[in-house]
């Protein structure tokens, strides 16, 4: 689930999220949230057939998995 995802169930804007996550990094484990690659990122643009008007994120995305989720 990638961060714009997990924003809006809890009702608040995807950076807004980032901050709060970068600012307790230490509570979230590399293997419950991790931050795609470059590649990975430009990847996931083409993947959605993105033109230059791409109204995406700029930088790579959190991604998280279920376990943290689930654990909330």
């Amino acid at each position: 689930m990638l961060d714009a995802d997990l924003a809006d169930p809890y009702g608040v804007e995807t950076g807004i999220l980032n901050r709060a996550v970068k600012r307790n990094i230490d509570r979230f484990p590399s293997d419950f949230m991790f931050q795609l690659t470059e590649e990975e990122f430009k990847n996931l643009r083409f993947h959605f057939g993105t033109s230059s008007k791409w109204d995406g994120p700029r930088y790579p995305p959190y991604a998280f998995t279920e376990l943290l989720i689930a654990d909330r």
